[in-house]
């Protein structure tokens, strides 16, 4: 004897999601924003050398000169902020002749990241470090913070211009928005990440060698422009349009 199957059988009747109703289509939509802003902060790299006969020499070198830096950087104050120190090493050299493996010399080197937000004391403290003996400057590296309002300000422009594209297709089929159904970073629907802005973080870079002379002129730097970009998915649904 058959019996009935307590599994209902699938609504064919309903159409798929994405389409909506013929009483309450859906529009789906991008939108996007791209602003062009001055940038924030200013990111340099310091690199101090030394170097010695013996490993000790070499240290006491490196530490004279990274003392001599730091506190240079620190003279500026408010302007600086941010001052942290990365990578150290004391590397011996080897001599190439002989039989047995001897030091000829031994180098020392500290890494130092400063970041400034006053632009002018930026091009002056550049100059001053890269006049110090053994010491060069890399950068600047030009950014928005990452809490940077500007950020805000692109998601919702993003935000309005999807909107403002959704009523204008609701508008051509003489219809108007009824509903917002979704809004979605591009990516996070699949778990993707969100597409980096691009030239969010965009850079330069300068190296300084150590000037000979005392009292080096400040540089004249001119900050970079920032490119933020931002983009978002929504789906609305329109009232019956009329064809």
């Amino acid at each position: 004897m058959a019996t009935a199957s307590s599994t209902p059988s699938p609504d064919t009747s309903q159409p798929a999601v994405p389409y909506g109703t013929p009483d309450a289509p859906r529009i789906a939509v991008r939108g996007e924003a791209r602003l062009e802003v001055d940038p924030e902060i200013a990111r340099i790299g310091i690199a101090v050398a030394s170097r010695g006969k013996d490993r000790r020499a070499a240290l006491e070198d490196l530490t004279r000169r990274n003392a001599t830096a730091l506190e240079l950087v620190k003279t500026y104050g408010d302007a600086v902020e941010r001052l942290e120190t990365g990578h150290f090493s004391i590397t011996p050299e080897l001599t190439q002749r002989g039989r047995g493996e001897r030091v000829r010399t031994y180098h020392g080197s500290v890494h130092i990241t400063a970041e400034l937000t006053d632009f002018t004391a930026l091009g002056e403290l550049t100059t001053r470090l890269a006049d110090l003996d053994l010491t060069r400057v890399d950068g600047p590296w030009w950014a928005l913070r990452p809490d940077s309002p500007v950020h805000r300000k692109a998601r919702q422009q993003a935000v309005r211009e999807a909107v403002q594209r959704a009523r204008e297709y609701a508008e051509a089929l003489g219809a108007g928005l009824a509903a917002l159904v979704e809004l979605a970073d591009i990516g996070a629907e699949n778990a993707q990440p969100y597409p980096q802005a691009p030239g969010r973080m965009r850079s330069a870079t300068m190296e300084f060698a150590a000037a000979a002379d005392a009292g080096a002129p400040a540089l004249d730097l001119e900050p970079q422009r920032q490119h933020v970009f931002a983009q978002v998915n929504a789906r609305f649904t329109m009232t019956p349009p009329r064809l």
